[in-house]
């Protein structure tokens, strides 16, 4: 019960960074020297569905230290190592527990450690299994065989779905700080029922930017995140619009509006690169660039807008 609590907390972005298992060397079953030794990170969530998809099998598990990150974050930030993966092998003395000379690492760690390496140094070969760990099943009763399904990385809707709670709780105090300053600009500016209708709209486009862009990523129009994000919050602005009355606002509020919610939504979206499975570092690094100053002068020009639309 409690491991099933510390899952879903961790699948909300609470506690995750403690949600972890002391690195070493486990045992699946009552494995012998001649058993696999499947490789995973310390990140407790990676463990679990390793060990769960094992289950009923004789396998050696070795953990590696990767403070609570999973395997293929851990690779790209070096955790999920050459050197670490060395380490563990020595310092759990895996030569002597089994008789044969080779680990199973996942695919998705290949980008932190170097094979070559890891012969060299502890005389261990290292072979990459497949990327989701439902498939270890297929891959040992076929010989250790990888087939070209395993190699396959696919984001489907529920995969984007399951990442939608860990996106929400890292976005509450942002926007909160956003509901704030939205109530205040609009109570300032038209009264209390105005700020509240600000509150309302911005969060709607937040929420649009975390849960609706994901959700609708591959039929959302462009290939940035930011401009897919910026699409479903002019979604949202239509909407809004259309429910709060904006038929009997000026000008200058409904060009703050259709400035302002966008550029929120865009920027949650844009967040969501990190979960994605098809951006690289150089690409986000490059959007970002673009993306932000635009999302910053949005909000800059809305902001001189809605001054307009109360004094002139």
């Amino acid at each position: 019960m409690s491991d099933q609590f510390g899952a879903c907390k961790a699948r909300w972005g609470i506690g995750r960074m403690n949600y972890i298992v002391p690195p070493g060397l486990y045992a699946i079953g009552t494995p012998t020297a001649h058993d696999p030794v499947l490789v995973t990170a310390n990140y407790k969530m990676s463990y679990d569905i390793v060990r769960h998809e094992l289950a009923g099998r004789n396998a050696w598990l070795l953990v590696l230290e990767t403070f609570g990150i999973n395997v293929w974050c851990a690779a790209g930030k070096g955790t999920f190592g050459t050197s670490e993966l060395v380490k563990q092998v020595t310092s759990t003395g895996l030569a002597r527990v089994v008789s044969h000379r080779r680990l199973i690492l996942p695919i998705l760690g290949a980008p932190g450690v170097a094979a070559h390496e890891v012969a060299r140094r502890s005389g261990f070969s290292v072979s990459y299994a497949a990327i989701r760990a439902a498939d270890l099943p297929e891959y040992l009763d076929n010989g250790t065989v990888t087939t070209p399904e395993m190699r396959q990385l696919t984001f489907t809707l529920y995969e984007r779905l399951v990442l939608i709670p860990v996106e929400l709780v890292m976005g509450l105090k942002s926007i909160a700080v956003i509901s704030g300053v939205a109530l205040l600009l609009g109570a300032l500016l038209a009264g209390p029922a105005a700020g509240f209708t600000a509150v309302i709209a911005c969060l709607g486009a937040c929420l649009t930017g975390i849960v609706l862009g994901p959700l609708l990523l591959p039929w959302l129009p462009g290939r940035s995140f930011a401009v897919k994000g910026a699409f479903a919050g002019l979604l949202w602005s239509g909407l809004f619009y259309s429910l709060a009355g904006g038929a009997g606002w000026n000008g200058a509020v409904t060009a703050a509006l259709f400035l302002a919610l966008p550029a929120l939504s865009a920027f949650y979206t844009l967040n969501f690169t990190g979960c994605s499975t098809y951006t690289s570092r150089s690409g986000v690094k490059k959007e970002m660039r673009i993306a932000l100053p635009a999302m910053g002068g949005a909000m800059i020009v809305t902001l001189i807008l809605l001054l307009a639309g109360k004094f002139l």
